[in-house]
């Protein structure tokens, strides 16, 4: 327990009192009887709750711009504008708590609204600072992403409604409770230190042989790589990092997220891959890996209009599907576009004996002709022809590796002098 020796940290509980008062209750004499100080933060919005929050809802509402009266008739009325003026207020709030040193972990607790306005405040948070959110619709598909994102927020599935305490929902509240005050006796907190310049490395399981040898001969070479699976989640999240200053470099060895926002696959990371290395001036290299298809698993439509291609089957839910010479004259168009844009020094590594696991002689998935179409596109719109230099390997090999990494530690040294 905190008091047995840990200092006694403060936890944020984001709630609606006014229809989960007593559960809440609940909640933060669990967290107090952990020696940790509880602080109640009630946005509720529809009628006054049965007892004022630690930080009530009058003052959530007042620092999001309305007063509560006109939020509660914005919740009849106008309900989006009710909930964002307590998101706002309620963010403000915590984010001041946190500059003060008072808060060291948050957990929301409730259904739909309570799930929205808690994740909404969270993903305002830093990295590693432990989020909880315990709710019914922790695993509901058409909300998870906008509640997480690409953001660092625990979703503990309740399966029951918070709604009138019993056996059931106890043991669901009591482990949320458990995992949030768990985390912050544990966190390293949110202040990050590298000795070391930080390279973020884009990898996925196709590519994994080249990312797992590239990662110790960074170390060796005096660098700190970050893996980010680019499995459209986390290759989004590598982008807004580097957007942020996490990173100093980035070996972008599988970009193949430039074809799944092009062409509506399962690891779609948005349109702006690419762009942030590209507008900070990083150092980049890149390499095609996961260009050469498209994750299509699940989707009966695209299965069906891509049934005559060549495809890999992992599983129902991950089905590969070959890309085509138009797609990918198509993908280098847009990678030249946005490299033509680059501020920074980079290098496009081109493996001429194929560009993943799949695609290799004796599998499916081997096209070098159609490869052979985006390298000569990317060729004719990249501006920088020196910046593509084409090597004699396959991609998923320890010796793509070793030329990936000694080309980012020459670009990165280069860039350093220059810049001295």
């Amino acid at each position: 327990m905190a008091g047995d020796g840990q200092r006694k940290k403060g936890i944020v509980i984001i709630c609606n009192l006014d229809t989960r008062g007593e559960d809440i209750k609940f909640v933060k004499g669990l967290i107090q009887s952990r020696g940790h100080e509880a602080i109640l933060l009630d946005f509720s919005m529809e009628e006054p709750p049965p007892f004022p929050g630690d930080i009530t809802c009058e003052e959530v509402a007042l620092r999001g711009g309305l007063p509560i009266a006109t939020v509660r008739e914005y919740y009849r009325s106008n309900r989006d504008t009710a909930t964002n003026n307590q998101i706002k207020g309620a963010a403000a709030i915590v984010d001041e708590l946190l500059k003060q040193g008072k808060v060291h972990g948050v957990i929301g607790i409730g259904g739909g609204t309570s799930t929205l306005v808690s994740t909404s405040i969270m993903k305002q948070l830093p990295f590693g600072m432990p989020k909880v959110m315990a709710s019914p619709m922790a695993a509901h598909p058409a909300y998870i992403d906008k509640y997480v994102g690409t953001r660092d927020i625990t979703m503990h599935h309740t399966v029951l409604d918070i709604v009138k305490m019993n056996p059931l929902l106890k043991a669901q509240i009591t482990n949320a409770v458990g995992a949030i005050c768990g985390m912050v006796e544990m966190t390293e907190g949110t202040d990050f230190r590298f000795d070391k310049p930080v390279v973020a490395v884009s990898s996925f399981g196709f590519g994994e042989m080249a990312v797992q040898t590239a990662l110790g001969l960074l170390e060796e070479a005096g660098f700190i790589p970050v893996v980010c699976h680019a499995q459209g989640k986390g290759d989004k999240a590598m982008e807004e990092m580097i957007r942020d200053g996490a990173f100093d470099g980035v070996l972008d060895i599988c970009i193949g997220g430039v074809m799944e926002n092009l062409y509506g696959g399962n690891r779609d990371p948005g349109p702006d891959r690419l762009m942030a290395a590209v507008r900070r001036g990083i150092p980049m290299v890149l390499a095609p890996c996961g260009l050469d298809i498209l994750s299509y698993g699940g989707r009966a439509d695209k299965l069906e209009a891509t049934r005559d291609r060549a495809q890999y089957v992992q599983d129902a839910l991950r089905v590969q599907v070959r890309t085509t010479d138009s797609e990918l004259r198509h993908a280098a168009g847009v990678v030249a576009e946005r490299l033509n844009q680059a501020k920074g020094p980079f290098t496009f590594l081109v493996p001429l004996q194929g560009w993943s696991s799949l695609d290799k002689e004796g599998r499916p998935i081997f096209d070098p002709v159609a490869d052979a179409v985006f390298v000569a596109e990317l060729k004719s719109k990249l501006r920088d022809k020196k910046a593509i230099k084409e090597v004699d390997l396959h991609l998923y090999t320890p010796d793509f590796a070793r030329v990936a990494v000694e080309e980012f530690a020459r670009l990165f040294h280069e860039a350093r002098a220059v810049s001295a």
